[in-house]
């Protein structure tokens, strides 16, 4: 055999036999499965059980414990659980942890799709990082896409220190996404822990703001650097704690004793809300009758206009079972803005409280009304108006602060609206303040008033005081002939029908019948189809 012949039988017998097996044996499946499983129990688990023991010592829960009070049992659905950091330095490369300190995914609340995040503070005590927040964009972008709510929950001590300006551009990524939802799906923020510097702009941005008292806190400067800049000693509570920012700054839209009331009740308030800006709010079925007479409304509302009353107990008597949500309740407590439901349909309700300042509008209760109906308008919940006011705050506070701009919000947040409007004016409404208030002249789509409604510029005895200036100063009894006048103006121009004369209050109403009128009025309203000039956008006073 020559050599080419060797040669050639050499190589056809080695491809006819099998190559060799390698030292290292392939695992069968089921170990694959089983490893798998390892990996992800040391993500479920976290760092360690003295890390988990430290969270429930401050009254805490894990990250996983709050995403299962918040979701619909065993409906969650994780994302990116073996997800870990790349940074190298400050000993980063020897501490790479599962999920990086952030649990991902989607579940469901009372049956729909509902997306969520949960800063795990055991992991890098919560901080943001790269891979942190690559998984927290993921999961932002994903609500987006499948027009679904987002949850936040947050417990994180800021941006991660170690990794830079890296971890800097990731939160500018959320602050661009939140932007980018904002009035597309609701996003929901619940604090749960601490929140510090520019982490803080993010739950500023979405549609409300859920508070724990005791465990969390929002500030840009933490009380250390305060103290060292101005000299003023504070507490984290005191500087940014849950009941500062739900009754001061307005910051929190609610504040909560312990996170499992706080939870249920961002589950109650998903039940209110559309899943997206497409659709309407879920409807529910109402036992409450549609023509339920309200006659307890008399007794409720004096007919004096400077008495008092509290118009929380008007709403209880006039919607379903006496139920609603009440937003910002412990802020700017001189108006009310609750979302309710009328016959099953979800209603967002703006009223002046006379219990709180008389019902004036000021510059708080201008900011909380004008950035309510904005929500409401931007997820097709038509608004209901109870009006009650008697004009503006004044004062030089008020003038310095700013009242014409902040009150100008609510205004062009009323005139932007193109969801169904109904207003309804119990008793008095003076000024500029009964025009803000959603009058017929700012486009409210149908108006209605009680029998012992005053519409008018101002208030009989400072409108005579006005017209009749010199009269009165030259009349040889001011006082009988003030009180004369004062009666005088109020026949001619303050009469309960003068409005409605003028077709600026489409019907007076019995009290009685004021559920059954908002109900009906919104039914013929339900399929209204107003469009807004074509332009990039507005320019609001801000």
């Amino acid at each position: 055999m020559t050599i080419v012949e060797e040669a050639r039988a050499e190589t056809a017998e080695t491809r006819e036999r099998p190559p060799a097996r390698s030292a290292a044996v392939r695992p069968d499946m089921s170990s694959a499965v089983a490893d798998l499983a390892d990996k992800h129990g040391q993500a479920r688990s976290g760092p360690s059980e003295r890390a988990t023991q430290a969270q429930h010592a401050k009254g805490k829960l894990t990250a996983h414990e709050r995403i299962e009070l918040l979701l619909d049992e065993g409906s969650f659905s994780e994302i990116e659980a073996l997800r870990r950091h790349r940074a190298t330095g400050f000993g980063l490369e020897a501490k790479k942890p599962y999920t990086d300190g952030v649990i991902t995914g989607w579940g469901t609340v009372h049956g729909r799709t509902v997306f969520v995040y949960a800063h795990d503070f055991r992991i890098f005590g919560g901080a943001l990082g790269e891979a942190h927040a690559a998984k927290i964009h993921k999961v932002m972008d994903l609500a987006r896409a499948a027009g679904a709510p987002l949850v936040s929950l947050n417990d994180g001590a800021g941006a991660r220190i170690q990794e830079g300006v890296t971890a800097l551009a990731g939160y500018g990524g959320i602050f661009q996404r939140n932007t980018a939802a904002s009035g597309v799906v609701p996003q929901i923020s619940v604090m749960l822990g601490p929140c510090a510097g520019g982490a803080a702009y993010s739950p500023a941005l979405t549609d409300f703001v859920f508070m724990v008292r005791g465990t969390s806190q929002m500030f840009i400067t933490g009380p250390d650097v305060v103290q060292a800049v101005t000299g003023e000693k504070v507490s984290q509570d005191e500087l940014g704690g849950a009941d500062v920012h739900s009754s001061t700054s307005g910051v929190a839209t609610f504040a909560y004793d312990n996170e499992q009331e706080c939870l249920e009740e961002v589950r109650y308030l998903l039940s209110l809300l559309p899943s997206n800006n497409r659709e309407h709010p879920p409807t529910a079925t109402s036992a409450d009758p549609v023509d339920r007479r309200n006659d307890r409304l008399l007794e409720i509302v004096p007919t004096d206009p400077s008495r008092s009353y509290d118009m929380r107990e008007v709403i209880e008597e006039v919607v379903d079972d006496g139920e609603f949500f009440e937003i910002h309740p412990a802020w700017a407590t001189n108006v009310i803005c609750a979302l309710s439901r009328l016959d099953g349909h979800v209603v967002g309700i703006i009223a002046n409280q006379a219990a709180s300042l008389a019902g004036v509008l000021d510059i708080e209760a201008s900011e909380k009304a004008a950035r309510f109906v904005q929500f409401c308008d931007s997820f097709n919940i038509p608004l209901v108006t109870l009006v009650d006011v008697p004009g503006f705050l004044p004062g030089v506070d008020q003038e310095h602060g700013g009242i014409i701009r902040h009150g100008a919000k609510l205004l062009y947040a009323y005139c932007n609206a193109t969801v169904p409007r109904v207003q309804l004016i119990l008793r008095k409404a003076y000024g500029g303040a009964y025009i803000v208030m959603d009058s017929r002249s700012i486009g409210a789509d149908i108006s209605f008033a009680w029998p012992a409604n005053e519409v008018a510029v101002m208030g009989a005895e400072g409108a005579a005081n006005v017209i009749f200036r010199r009269e009165i100063a030259a009349a040889d009894d001011p006082d009988e002939t003030r009180t004369r006048l004062v009666e005088e103006y109020r026949s001619e121009l303050m009469h309960p029908y003068y409005a409605a004369e003028r077709g600026l209050v489409d019907d007076v109403i019995d009290p009685a019948r004021t559920r059954e009128t908002l109900i009906r009025s919104l039914a013929m309203l339900r399929d209204k189809d107003a469009a807004l000039p074509s332009r990039k956008h507005g320019n609001p006073p801000m």
